[in-house]
């Protein structure tokens, strides 16, 4: 191959990956541009499929004594979670269907920005539709690492307040179906660069209580 050859590859090999990047980021990541379809498509739960392999059944008594312990979040006040519920919150809502919604507050605020309101407005949609109504979600918030733990764990906790309390109001969602949680500076999306902004975010899981019901 020659040189040119090369480069010309290379190229269409970089652009490949940058497309794919791309793709990932809009599917997975959150955005400011995110659609209420997409939303309802990243938070409806996935259906079994069948197989003839041996596919390990569902644990009745675990799915029981997790919907019990979410059934103990619904009405609980945001700051008197305790670090133990956190965590376990935390433990199930990475089995469940989720999405990061890069929706941006005022510095060092629970206010919203005026930028971030569609993708908020979106998510009322969402959980407003059919598909996703009546189950139980959380509303988890998210800081970056400028600052005390203390102040970004109660700013998570306002920012996560202030979400809900917008879907309430607007949008008639039953605030028992949302269960706000902050994490602060502790759950950053990248590990690696704790101060981005990336990781001041809001997350929204799918307890899929509905499901758990049955």
């Amino acid at each position: 191959m020659t040189s040119s050859h090369r480069h010309t590859a290379l190229k269409a090999i970089t652009l490949g990956v940058a497309l794919l990047s791309m793709t990932a980021g809009i599917a997975f990541a959150g955005s400011s541009n995110v659609s209420a379809d997409q939303i309802i498509t990243a938070l409806q739960p996935k259906p079994l499929t069948r197989s003839l392999s041996a596919i390990p059944q569902p644990d009745a008594a675990a799915n029981a004594r997790e919907a019990g312990f979410i059934q103990t979040l619904r009405n609980r006040k945001t700051r008197s979670l305790s670090m133990t519920e956190r965590k376990e919150i935390a433990d199930i809502a990475s089995t469940k269907p989720n999405i990061d919604l890069d929706i941006q507050f005022d510095f060092n605020s629970a206010d919203i920005r005026t930028a971030s309101m569609p993708s908020v407005q979106a998510l009322g949609q969402a959980l407003s539709n059919p598909k996703l109504k009546g189950s139980t979600f959380i509303v988890a918030g998210h800081t970056d690492a400028i600052g005390g733990e203390a102040f970004n764990q109660g700013l998570s906790e306002r920012r996560a307040d202030t979400i809900k309390n917008y879907l309430v109001d607007k949008f008639g969602i039953a605030g028992s179906d949302l269960v706000t949680v902050g994490y602060g500076k502790d759950r950053p999306k990248d590990p690696n660069a704790p101060m981005d902004p990336i990781n001041r975010r809001v997350q929204v899981v799918n307890m899929d209580t509905k499901t758990l019901s049955k």
